[in-house]
């Protein structure tokens, strides 16, 4: 049975910072709130949008309307203003020749979905779980398992990339492996507190994964 490998997105394959950060700006613009600061706004990505507008300090009563208006923004302006990491590419294909590859967001799947056929991988993926398909997020179980019941796979050859401890603690309470990369939204000292291997890309993940794969020993 073939290897599984599942990508976080966000950190993980693309860099959609420039347009996450405009979504806000926007939402919170439109509602006549004060702009939190890039960094403030960068710390809370790999959480919901509905926690990261309560963390940067809107009302409870107020955070759908927020999401909403961020996401009538990001939809516009995301494959504009999104582009893909280092290596990312080469890492997909890679990966494809000896696995079975799956993406598991945060990010709304809709949207995950248009940039992934944007940039011409939407087709490598058998699977895409977005936030609106499971009730628990990461770091949660719920959106793996969800991923891992559309496919055949072997829980002990089944692995997570992703850029925050939210992927690896999610990872950790499936059963599957897990590696963190340092491209995205953590530091290599943060992710060292959750992650057991960190790599500097998803390429760098992805041949540690060939290396201690048994079709490659």
């Amino acid at each position: 049975m073939k290897p599984v490998i599942l990508f976080d997105l966000d950190g993980t394959i693309i860099d959609s910072t420039e347009a996450i950060l405009d979504g806000f700006r926007v939402a919170f613009e439109t509602f006549g709130g004060v702009v939190p600061s890039d960094e403030a706004i960068k710390n809370e990505v790999g959480h919901t949008l509905e926690n990261m507008f309560l963390t940067l300090g809107v009302e409870e009563a107020k955070v759908d309307a927020h999401v909403h208006a961020y996401k009538m923004h990001y939809r516009v302006i995301s494959c504009a203003k999104t582009v893909l990491l280092e290596g990312a590419r080469e890492a997909i294909v890679e990966a494809s020749k000896f696995a079975t590859l799956g993406v598991v967001t945060t990010k709304t799947g809709e949207y995950s979905r248009v940039l992934l056929e944007h940039m011409g991988l939407m087709n490598y993926f058998s699977v895409l779980i977005g936030r609106e398909h499971v009730k628990y997020p990461k770091p949660h179980e719920e959106p793996i398992l969800k991923a891992l019941a559309k496919l055949e796979h072997d829980r002990s050859k089944t692995w997570m990339i992703g850029d925050t401890c939210m992927d690896i603690e999610s990872a950790k309470n499936a059963g599957v492996h897990a590696i963190a990369v340092t491209s995205g939204y953590a530091t290599h000292s943060v992710l060292q507190k959750c992650a057991s291997f960190i790599c500097d890309n998803a390429l760098e993940a992805i041949e540690y994964i060939k290396k201690n794969d048994e079709n490659y020993k």
